[in-house]
């Protein structure tokens, strides 16, 4: 069932088989009261015989069973599908239902004398018997085919096409042959898979989440559910996943414009709010690696959205041009561990205008991560200019960029336990990034890489550039770059030139309690040019 297609299928099995009139019995071998009317059942047949009516009864499970109540006037049935106790709502076994002109009529459940001799008209049933006794669950309602039921005979329907594989063709394999995997192999999105991942959200199946480039192609929540459960997320995982499409999918991020690049970036999730907890995502040691289900599966999950809804694929005549590439291509998810953070650092989301408590997914173009070390440093003042010249290595030192940095517990600590608050750190940092234009011109230094002439001839002079705050989205205008392939000259201000943009670094804890490590993700191109990071509302 792959997401690209949108052909509507009528759902299968839709008309409801009709019951024969007279009397019906559902049963199956696999319950103890079941077998104990078997003796019950032999005697409506012979009733049946003798008023020239009609017993069928419906065994669920084993086609031999009951015995010896076939014969002119009863017909035992093999009800191998469930067909017949699905669409007739049996819940218990046994049940008896009168039927007369295809309708039914009354029906009792389990095994009562008294219910079942006023149903049938018979005297005397189940001699030896005791008065009452409860059934057992149908298996049409068992848990472990419910949904499967559902699917098949017509409760759920979907817009995806089907498709159908040959009993000899392995559904992983034909995955990869129909260029639908990331190179992984994926879990066959089955209907019963799919409706199961849905139950993960309340939003409608059919609902446009977003418009998926490089295609323009309309995406719908069950598009996205489909290649949710190739990823192999959980349900619960769905809401995630949905936030990150919208995100990822706005001018403001850039996706399309992401593909496109000849640098190594993708898209990078931080989920922050309480749901970082209920779906387990893990925020301690190897919190940007692997062994966690929902880090490893929610950023495959946007990605395979990206290639198979919108055609954003890799390869020959594919629009994915980058030239090394990176991990984060595969997929990239990690969440803040806001319960570390100090006093005076609100989580990265709150930071950026939401509240605290609201679930929200930030997305970031990046790679990485760079490793940030320094196990000596026992004051932020120390400390941050680690920070900071790691931070000026990005890309090309002569070059501006753009950055994350994930901080560890224990350099995280070094700050909060010397009363540094996140406006602190950032104003701290802001002169320590400050680029050394005579270095930077292209030529300086033997290097030919580096900052036109022109901009550096412009930074000299005296055009002044509003400064935003840390956390503050960019303008609307980037200003004049003078020919700068590679990077934006939004951090510019009194004649000189910040290595990042004025929102960046974003700033997000995370990782394991030891370790005087942290970890710094380059970034792409910010700002018009390239991908603004954008944090954006998590919907049930």
């Amino acid at each position: 069932m792959p997401a690209q297609d949108s052909h509507a299928v009528a759902p299968a099995g839709a008309d409801r088989p009709p019951l024969t009139d007279g009397l019906t019995a559902f049963v199956k071998r696999d319950c103890p009261t079941c077998c104990d009317v078997e003796p019950v059942l032999a005697q409506l047949a012979d009733h049946a015989a003798r008023t020239g009516s009609q017993l069928t009864v419906y065994t669920q499970d084993d086609p031999t069973f009951p015995a010896g109540v076939a014969g002119t006037a009863a017909d035992v049935i093999h009800d191998e599908d469930l067909a017949v106790s699905w669409h007739h709502d049996v819940d218990t076994v046994p049940t008896l239902v009168a039927v007369a002109g295809g309708r039914e009529m009354a029906r009792t459940v389990g095994w009562d004398r008294r219910s079942w001799e006023a149903l049938s008209g018979a005297d005397d049933l189940g001699p030896g018997l005791a008065e009452m006794r409860p059934g057992c669950g149908s298996l049409s309602v068992d848990p472990l085919l419910a949904d499967e039921l559902a699917l098949r005979f017509g409760a759920t329907s979907f817009a995806s096409r089907r498709v159908e594989f040959a009993s000899a063709e392995d559904p992983v394999e034909a995955a990869y042959d129909r260029g639908w995997s990331d190179g992984l192999p994926v879990v066959p999105p089955t209907e019963a898979r799919v409706a199961a991942m849905l139950a993960g959200t309340t939003r409608a199946p059919d609902e446009i989440v977003a418009i998926v480039p490089p295609a323009l192609e309309a995406c719908t929540v069950e598009k996205v559910a489909v290649n949710a459960v190739m990823a192999g997320c959980r349900p619960e995982y769905l809401p995630v996943v949905l936030a990150a499409v919208e995100a990822a999918c706005t001018d403001t991020f850039n996706m399309h414009g992401l593909l496109c690049t000849l640098w190594f970036s993708g898209p990078i999730i931080i989920v922050n709010g309480p749901i970082r907890r209920r779906i387990g995502m893990n925020t301690d040691k190897n919190s940007l690696g692997q062994g966690n289900r929902a880090n490893s599966t929610i950023g495959r999950a946007l990605q395979l959205v990206i290639r198979n809804v919108g055609g954003g694929k890799p390869g020959i005549g594919g629009i994915d041009r980058s030239a090394l590439g990176s991990p984060s291509k595969v997929g990239w998810c990690f969440a803040e561990d806001e319960e570390r953070l100090p006093d005076g650092w609100p989580p990265l989301s709150v930071s950026r205008g939401y509240e605290m408590g609201e679930d929200t997914v930030t997305l970031f173009a990046g790679h990485g991560p760079i490793g940030c070390i320094d196990q000596i440093s026992r004051t932020p003042g120390s400390l941050i200019r680690t920070i900071a010249q790691q931070l000026m290595c990005v890309g090309n030192r002569k070059l501006p960029s753009e950055a994350m940095l994930v901080m560890t517990p224990e350099h995280m600590a070094t700050f909060g336990d010397a009363g540094w608050t996140r406006q602190r750190f950032y104003e701290e940092l802001d002169p320590l990034l400050q680029m050394d234009l005579e270095f930077a011109i292209r030529g300086a230094g033997g290097i030919e890489e580096g900052l036109p002439e022109s901009l550096v001839q412009h930074l000299g002079g005296t055009t002044q550039v509003r400064r935003a705050g840390p956390d503050e989205a960019r303008g609307a205008d980037d200003g004049d770059d003078h020919g700068l392939v590679f990077g934006s000259t939004e951090g510019s201000a009194g004649g000189s030139l910040r290595k990042l943009p004025p929102w960046s670094p974003l700033v997000v804890t995370a990782g394991g309690g030891a370790g005087g490590f942290s970890a710094i993700i380059e970034g792409w191109v910010p700002g018009a040019k390239g991908s603004t990071p954008i944090t954006h509302p998590i919907r049930p």
